[in-house]
């Protein structure tokens, strides 16, 4: 067995894990460690000891455990960002790019200057690259981030009145789809099913699995089904309550009538979809990640 930590470099972030090197690391600590992108200052979120057989490739080993000199060099590069930040925000105006700039980050030994933005397409930024780089006098990357990544490094409150979930505790974005809304039940109207960023809410993701497992005892909308007062159609299903709720043809009348799941039988499966579904379910799809 092997004593791993699991270490976040931003508060809502990805969990990367490294080995303790025998260190005696606790929930909470400071930790230097080196990256794919150089020596970096992380906050241990997890401690847990593992089967090596566990992981494909060892793991890197942490350098140390952070010191109050580490400390002060984070916070000095804390600010140090928010004066990139608006340098940068300068120069974008001065070179007339279309982009908008969300987040600014240093390495935490200082040889590498992240610049974080938007934009609606490709971006030249090669002049603003060179500018940068005489003003910082440090390697600097610009990389182009999609709203969802945005919307969690800048924040907001959803529909639901709190703040949204990837800025709160999501460390990893889950897909989502427009499937998931329809076999929720949900309204399809794009203001009611996506979030701050424009796509599809991530707490769609939460119940899906429950509803994926009710869906399995229910005939979908429009089916031909049996029931103990005879054939009809499916017009709606409540899956909670496992109700379904058949339009029933006899003597010339028509009655809707409510029957528990475990009573109907399919006879013939729902109609496929009309053209202005399927056209609808793509403009939809706009709201996919």
């Amino acid at each position: 067995m092997k004593d791993i930590v699991g270490i976040r470099f931003k508060p809502v972030g990805k969990i990367y894990y490294f080995d303790t090197a025998d260190c005696e690391v606790k929930t909470g600590d400071g930790v230097i460690v080196e990256t794919v992108r150089g020596v970096e200052f992380g906050k241990v979120v997890l401690t847990k000891s593992i089967n090596e057989l566990d992981f494909d490739k060892p793991l890197k080993q942490i350098i140390r455990i952070a010191g109050k000199k580490d400390i002060e060099k984070y916070n000095e590069n804390k600010k140090k960002e928010k004066e990139a930040q608006a340098i940068c925000e300068e120069k974008i105006k001065k070179h007339g790019l279309e982009m908008h700039l969300v987040d600014t980050e240093y390495t935490f030994d200082g040889n590498k200057l992240l610049f974080y933005f938007t934009a609606e397409g490709r971006i030249d930024f090669r002049e603003l690259v060179k500018d940068l780089a005489n003003v910082f006098k440090t390697r600097i990357e610009l990389r182009q981030i999609g709203v969802r990544d945005e919307s969690k490094i800048v924040g907001s409150v959803g529909i639901c009145g709190r703040d949204i979930c990837c800025s709160k505790f999501l460390g990893e974005f889950m897909p989502v789809s427009i499937k998931m809304a329809k076999e929720q039940g949900l309204s399809l109207n794009p203001t009611k099913i996506s979030g701050a960023c424009g796509r599809l809410m991530c707490c769609l993701k939460y119940e899906q699995e429950a509803y994926e497992e009710l869906l399995k005892s229910v005939p979908k909308h429009g089916a031909l089904v049996k029931t103990p007062a005879g054939s009809g159609r499916v017009e709606n299903v409540n899956l909670l309550k496992q109700k379904v709720y058949v339009k029933i043809e006899n003597s010339n009348e028509q009655t809707l009538q409510e029957f528990d799941a475990k009573d109907v039988k399919i006879i013939r499966n729902a109609h496929t979809k009309g053209e202005s579904e399927k056209i609808g379910e793509e403009i939809l799809k706009s709201l996919e990640d």
